[in-house]
């Protein structure tokens, strides 16, 4: 093991936390090297494979570990695999957030769902006993390798590989999700004990959500915070869009002028949260020309799209097609956003229905996701 990477780890603690945290000694004592030995890195338009140094592993932003289905322990240098990234190592900042807010405590059984590289089973395994910490992932070489590289630093918790959506192979005080659900799944629901908090992203927003089993029903709320995960997989990869980006080119059936500025719709937070409230199960792809133009597309599984384009501030030519009118949904939520002023998401109440369904209220403002039913 590198001599030196605790100097690493304690700069990494000294960014994510502080001294008189509890997590500080954690993190400081946990090598995250052994569990990211090599990563996927996009550059020049591409993912090109990185294997150190030590200190890039102690930088505090996620470390793409998996493109497709290509690993990056099984990849060579030559390897430039095309796709969604699949695994990561969640930047620790915001591992060591979603651990705050699932109010975690000795004694309480842990369900951490998204084993990844196994980097935050092992927090959770250092600080509580693995005794108490079971890890998830549908990945059977995730799950394998980390049990390994756990055991190597004398961690223990009980690694599964099973579709954490499904039926979950325990119960548990605590459920906390590194992977993004579009509803809470109802097996969470069976496994959550009483007075137990579930703690999750939900797809396509950026929207932290909490929830307790009380006497009165599973309620929480929307933290005043954001986050963003990948989607929770139920195979080696996800499926393919059900719209071809790069067909989207082509005129669309109705062509207009949009009324706001073109801008990067997945990585503006509180537009993305609203529009998949508002028009559940959208994607979003995104590009710059050199010429300074932008575009933005959006799509959707009934094979709905929009597209818009548009240098700086100017109003943008927008293109759509299929059964419903994406930018003109966009436009809509962007208009209600400022005629509100305010986000009325964040600090929402969260009352979470058998099904999974999650019914929302801020004020007057509601909003339902549904479940699986």
């Amino acid at each position: 093991m590198t001599a030196d990477w605790q100097t690493h780890a304690r700069t990494l603690a000294d960014v994510v936390t502080h001294p008189g945290s509890r997590w500080y000694p954690v993190i400081a004592d946990t090598p995250r090297h052994v569990f990211v030995p090599a990563w996927w890195r996009w550059s020049d338009g591409g993912w090109s494979l990185r294997r150190g140094p030590v200190v890039d592993a102690y930088d505090d932003r996620s470390l793409v570990t998996r493109i497709g289905a290509l690993h990056a322990d099984h990849a060579t240098e030559d390897d430039r695999p095309e796709g969604r990234s699949t695994s990561s190592s969640t930047l620790p900042s915001l591992v060591v957030t979603m651990y705050r807010y699932a109010h975690l405590a000795h004694g309480l059984d842990v369900a951490d769902v998204g084993t990844g590289s196994g980097y935050g089973a092992a927090l959770l395994a250092r600080r509580y006993g693995g005794d108490h910490v079971t890890t998830l992932d549908i990945d059977p070489y995730l799950v394998e390798a980390a049990a390994h590289r756990l055991s190597g630093l004398g961690l223990h918790p009980t690694a599964v590989t099973v579709d954490a959506t499904g039926p979950l192979p325990g119960s548990y005080d605590r459920i906390v999700s590194m992977v993004s659900v579009p509803f809470v799944p109802p097996s969470w629901l069976d496994a959550l004990r009483p007075g137990g908090r579930l703690v999750t992203v939900i797809t396509g927003t950026w929207m932290i959500l909490t929830a307790t089993r009380t006497p009165k029903g599973i309620v929480g709320q929307v933290e005043r915070d954001v986050a963003a995960f990948m989607g929770a997989r139920h195979g080696p990869d996800y499926p393919p869009a059900p719209v071809d980006v790069e067909q989207l080119d082509r005129e669309g059936e109705q062509v207009g002028t949009g009324r706001y500025p073109v801008v990067d719709v997945a990585n503006a937070w509180e537009l993305s949260t609203l529009l998949t409230l508002a028009v559940p199960g959208v994607r979003h792809d995104y590009r710059r020309e050199r010429d300074g133009r932008h575009t933005a597309i959006i799509h959707h599984p009934d094979g709905s799209w929009a597209r818009a384009s548009g240098t700086g501030a100017e109003p943008p030519t927008v293109h759509q097609s299929g059964p419903q009118r994406l930018w003109d949904a966009l436009d809509a939520v962007r208009d209600d956003w400022l005629r509100r002023g305010w986000n009325p998401v964040l600090g929402a109440r969260a009352r979470v229905q058998d099904d999974g369904t999650i019914n929302l209220s801020h004020g007057g403002w509601r909003a339902t996701i549904s479940g699986a039913s």
